[in-house]
């Protein structure tokens, strides 16, 4: 069947999972928590009291425009290499279960969603949305002449907490450099760990990575060091701060899941990626924000 027939009698609801699965949707748990993360530490050192709920509704809005706008742009970007890959030659753009003029719709109008709620929170976030469009569009194109791409991934997230503190605030605190640092420097460590699926690929491909460039067991070590030096960054923030304890409770924790997530993958044993990539990570991101959260609660009191 062509493209646009099966585009054509795709339902709605059909259509809607499809573009959801496209842009993993799910993943959002990734960065959310830090967008929250950063608009709970404005409220409380930057401004009179908690984030509104406005505030936090269009923090939320821009944060989902944004991703979505980076997914899919990077499955338009990537859309020759994922058909000659065979992890990802079911995706929807291979397949044409959606076509390539649906996805640069819905990347329009998602990058105009970040800019709608950039407008709606403070004239410095619009100012800033388009510098943030060019980082995560261009993140799409760093594979193909770095092996350090993870990084600009991590950075893709990294800057979230940073621009809900802007969102809030109308400001930026150069405390907010070290977080966005702690974020950069995790997402791009368990993105080394989710490239090892492709590392053959990406060397037929021409394409660089840190496995690819490294090896396996190099790859592991860089990943290790990310995280350890992520930890030491996160500390560094909470005392800029003065976080009372429940902030460094849960980077305790932290430090527990990030040993667990390495330990599920070995260079003789890889099969446990996806546990490592998703399920921790997860984990990782929602107790650093009640754990904060929780800090910047007793601080008030």
């Amino acid at each position: 069947m062509h493209a646009d027939q099966m585009i054509a009698t795709k339902s709605p609801p059909g259509k809607i999972r499809t573009t959801l699965e496209m842009i993993k949707f799910e993943h959002s748990v990734f960065a959310l928590p830090f967008a929250l993360m950063g608009a709970l530490l404005a409220g409380r050192f930057a401004g009179p009291g908690w984030p509104t709920w406005r505030q936090l509704a269009w923090i939320v809005v821009g944060m989902v425009g944004a991703r979505s706008a980076a997914m899919t742009m990077n499955r338009i970007a990537d859309i020759d290499y994922d058909r000659l890959n065979p992890r990802t030659a079911s995706r929807a753009l291979v397949t044409g279960a959606l076509s390539l003029q649906f996805a640069w719709l819905f990347t329009i109008l998602s990058s105009a969603v970040l800019n709608l709620a950039a407008w709606q929170l403070n004239s410095l976030a619009l100012k800033l949305s388009p510098i943030v469009l060019v980082v995560l569009f261009g993140y799409s194109y760093t594979k193909r002449f770095t092996t350090w791409a993870h990084l600009v991934l991590g950075f893709c997230l990294g800057m979230a907490p940073a621009a809900a503190w802007v969102a809030v605030s109308g400001a930026l605190d150069r405390r907010m450099i070290v977080l966005c640092a702690a974020v950069t420097l995790w997402v791009a460590g368990f993105d080394v760990l989710y490239a090892l699926q492709d590392i053959e690929f990406d060397r037929q491909a021409g394409l660089f990575s840190i496995p690819r460039k490294f090896g396996i067991g190099g790859a592991l070590a860089i990943a290790r060091v990310m995280h350890v030096v992520m930890l030491a960054l996160l500390a560094v923030a909470a005392w800029s701060f003065a976080l009372p304890w429940p902030a460094w409770a849960g980077l305790v924790l932290v430090g527990a899941l990030l040993a667990y997530e390495h330990s599920l993958v070995t260079p003789a044993d890889l099969s446990r990626i996806n546990a490592a990539f998703f399920t921790v990570n997860g984990y990782i991101s929602m107790l650093l924000l009640i754990s904060w959260g929780a800090a910047i609660w007793v601080s008030r009191s």
